[in-house]
């Protein structure tokens, strides 16, 4: 996502208002009493009608008033009420506000017990600057669905990680929810359903002649994986590496997406992921949506870097999924237990995620 320095120096937050209370919030991480252990994963509360969703925006602010006036009125066309964090109009620059304001319209989001779930309004950039800001205690102490996607991803992986409790990578409060992101939601965080097969492409009408072309699945590897899910935007992931928020890769379910990134910047991070460790250590790897790519001069493929970049793993690789910034999007629950097809190039969640 061009993220050329996506987590600037804490040295420099101050200049945003972040001074609040970096050191807070590392107690806050070491506090939390989450061992890391399957047993102790927590799992929010199912969706109902009428319950209040809490609007956050903990990456970047919203172009005009009006977008989250729109997001609200997605967030209830879904049936619920609306709770608007205290500083969500504010910007400063490409932020939505100070990291400090920020942070705490979020963690004050956890601490409401009148506020059932936690929508983003938009990703962008900067949420990482905000992660050693929050509560991780509080948060496992109030498991709640937290949707979102894009920059969200470190907040996502980050909670799954120090607070032990479920998050899902899915659509975004301002954008409107076609019929397929709408049944994918509803049968993750709605119905609650398993096995529940996630991101197959949409249906498609064949005919002689006619077959489908955008929303192709490519098996790169073969073979079965059984894991939990962690990932999101490639961009976020490989930001995280080496810092106390990434999450532990050993044995997991790998997925990834990204969007307006070169072959040769996704190459990049790939390769950052291959020499930190990380990429040897999963149980298989999904590539969801790699969209607006840059390919411009002498370049190798998209498909030839996340295939060359995996080849040697020895593990199910599959690619094409509905993950990512497309408008039919899947919603993917960061900490569940999955099973990776690569012959059958498919992904069924296997858990309960919420209860």
């Amino acid at each position: 996502m061009r993220r050329r320095t996506l987590i600037q120096s804490l040295m420099s937050a101050p200049l945003l208002g972040a001074a609040a209370s970096v050191a807070s919030g590392a107690q806050a991480l070491e506090s939390s009493g989450y061992s890391g252990g399957d047993t102790d994963l927590l799992r929010p509360k199912r969706l109902k009608k009428g319950m209040t969703v809490g609007l956050v925006t903990p990456a970047s602010n919203a172009w005009e008033d009006e977008d989250i006036r729109f997001a609200g009125d997605v967030v209830r066309s879904l049936g619920f009420e609306v709770k608007e964090g205290r500083h969500l109009y504010r910007r400063t620059q490409y932020l939505a506000g100070p990291d400090s304001a920020r942070a705490e319209d979020f963690n004050s989001m956890f601490a409401d017990p009148d506020v059932d779930a936690v929508f983003c309004l938009r990703g962008g950039y900067g949420t990482p600057r905000i992660l050693p800001m929050l509560d991780y205690q509080l948060i496992r102490n109030n498991p709640k669905v937290l949707l979102g996607y894009s920059d969200i991803t470190a907040l996502l992986n980050a909670i799954y990680h120090r607070s032990g409790v479920v998050t899902f990578h899915g659509p975004i409060a301002a954008q409107n929810f076609t019929d397929y992101t709408l049944a994918e939601y509803q049968k993750v965080l709605v119905h609650g359903e398993r096995p529940v097969p996630l991101g197959a492409p949409p249906p498609f009408e064949i005919a002689p002649g006619r077959v489908e072309k955008r929303n192709r699945i490519t098996r790169f590897s073969g073979g079965r994986a059984r894991g939990r899910l962690i990932g999101g935007n490639l961009s976020l992931m490989a930001s995280l590496v080496g810092t106390p928020f990434e999450p532990d890769y050993r044995g997991k379910i790998l997925f990834l997406e990204d969007v307006g990134e070169a072959p040769y910047r996704v190459d990049r991070m790939l390769t950052q992921l291959w020499l930190a460790g990380k990429l040897q250590q999963v149980a298989g790897i999904v590539f969801g949506k790699f969209t607006d790519a840059e390919t411009s001069g002498n370049t190798f493929s998209m498909e030839h870097v996340l295939r060359e970049r995996t080849a040697e793993l020895g593990v199910p690789v599959v690619r094409g999924l509905m993950i990512g910034h497309v408008e039919d999007q899947t919603t993917v629950p960061v900490g569940a237990m999955a099973e990776l097809d690569g012959d059958a190039g498919t992904l069924v969640l296997r858990d309960a995620v919420v209860s």
